[in-house]
């Protein structure tokens, strides 16, 4: 590929390119919208209301192990085949979605979507650096942005249609057609050859006491034992402590050794990222149900008012994406800030007020992480050392998939304590849904004391 004269993002050779990219990215982008909509339909079909939670965490998890795993694949198997490996795996995760005759089986479909689109997503970022120019790298990266932008209005009317229709399973198909589209385009545009040249080792017995934690936190909600329960809940957030334990100690990490140090911004930043979305999953995760229950709204106005949240989140993002850098510490804590107003009143609304307050909370919840999520990454990855800063920017998103996970698990186990494990009771919605919302607030305000201190610190 020529890299002289002017070469644009949107010329004949480089526009399938891009359009293969954004395909990718968009399989998983609109993966939690789209599945958070139809979650109501689903347990009504095959029931499951108790593991709700579930079918976020597992795919997060999937998602987490995949990133980490992905360097790996590409390495042994070229950078074609291992994307179009990871598009099939994707694949036979939604038809399991779509074919599952039960709650169990559709969660391990959930699964091995998620280890399908990490994979598909981190390698679609690989594969900008082989498609295109170096130049035009920055501009790829800032269209590629778009796509989670797009899935914020897309994902909610695909699941809503297909929800409204009684054919949610119809909505996992989609995704199959998609997948395959996506692996026939993989097998004619993409390299054959690898572009990862990491040597460091998968960092296994992390990934193990990960998946170990967030699943014995998923698995106190599914226990009838309140004591059992409370074990097995401590025993996940041990899983978690041992994870960031071994984390420091070997060579082969997921996160930087200095993740579980809050002297550093790096502690500071990751904690935040992890503590603000493990805080807030639950409103993706058990919005849609409660809105569709208290109001007898349909599964596209539901998913709408969900995705409220994104949308926020999108707007402000990009009303504050040129801010100088001197601006960064004061828009890391007006954002945690908001983060916390946001979620204490998206508890209040989601339990007790019409759609219209509680789409208006949800947006401002977004909001917050919109303002602050950019310069928090930057802060955490500055305050990195030089030759963790590539580790530290990967473990950003890292740190947001594994807040998702466990917080969606932890929502789930709440959510069966208070009595929704058949569903949203519109008679215990107004209490037990504040419990269910507010349990979480402490965890916002982590974030945002983490924010505060990390708002302080210098810029490196």
């Amino acid at each position: 590929m020529t890299s002289t004269g002017d070469v644009r993002l949107f010329d004949k050779a480089l526009a399938p390119r891009f359009a293969l990219l954004c395909l990718g990215i968009w399989l998983n982008a609109a993966d939690t919208l789209v599945t958070a909509t139809i979650m109501p339909s689903v347990a009504r079909d095959i029931g499951g209301h108790q593991y709700f939670g579930w079918s976020v965490a597992a795919y997060l998890t999937g998602s987490i192990v995949a990133g980490a795993c992905s360097g790996k694949l590409s390495m042994a198997l070229g950078l074609r085949a291992a994307t179009a490996f990871s598009g099939a795996i994707y694949a036979i995760g939604c038809a399991m979605g779509a074919l599952a005759p039960e709650f169990v089986t559709f969660i391990v479909g959930r699964l091995v979507q998620g280890l399908g689109a990490g994979a598909v997503v981190a390698l679609c970022y690989v594969a900008i650096t082989a498609l295109f120019p170096e130049r035009l790298w920055p501009r790829v990266y800032g269209a590629v942005a778009g796509v989670w932008g797009a899935a914020t209005l897309l994902g909610p009317t695909l699941g809503g249609l297909f929800a409204a229709a009684g054919f949610w399973r119809g909505t996992f198909w989609l995704f199959v057609v998609q997948a395959i589209i996506f692996i026939g385009a993989v097998m004619v545009m993409l390299p054959a050859g690898g572009a990862d040249a990491s040597r460091s080792r998968i960092p296994t017995r992390q990934l193990i006491l990960l998946v170990l934690g967030v699943s014995l936190i998923g698995a106190a909600g599914i226990v009838a034992s309140p004591a059992l329960a409370a074990a097995l809940a401590v025993a996940g957030i041990a899983g978690m402590i041992a994870m960031l334990a071994v984390n420091r100690r070997t060579e082969d990490r997921l996160l930087p050794a200095s993740a579980s140090d809050l002297r550093t911004a790096t502690g500071l930043g990751l904690l935040t990222v992890f503590a603000c979305e493990a805080a807030v999953i639950g409103f993706t995760v058990y919005g849609p149900a409660f809105i569709q229950a208290r109001h007898a709204a349909s599964p596209l106005v539901a998913g709408y008012v969900t995705g409220a949240i994104a949308a926020g989140w999108t707007l402000c993002a990009l009303l504050v994406g040129h801010v100088s850098a001197q601006k960064d510490g004061t828009l890391v804590r007006t954002g945690a800030g908001i983060i916390v107003l946001g979620a204490a009143a998206s508890a209040w609304t989601t339990a007790r007020a019409d759609m219209a307050w509680t789409a208006a909370a949800f947006a401002l919840l977004g909001a917050g992480f919109g303002l602050s999520h950019a310069f928090i990454a930057r802060r955490t990855i500055a305050g990195a050392p030089a030759a963790e800063q590539a580790m530290a920017s990967s473990a950003v998103p890292t740190s947001q998939l594994i807040g998702g996970a466990v917080g969606a698990a932890g929502a789930g186990a709440m959510a069966n304590v208070l009595g929704f494990s058949e569903g949203i009771d519109t008679a215990l919605a107004p209490s037990h849904g504040l419990i269910l919302f507010g349990a979480f607030l402490p965890l916002a305000l982590v974030g945002f004391t983490a924010a505060w201190r990390l708002g302080r610190r210098e810029r490196a």
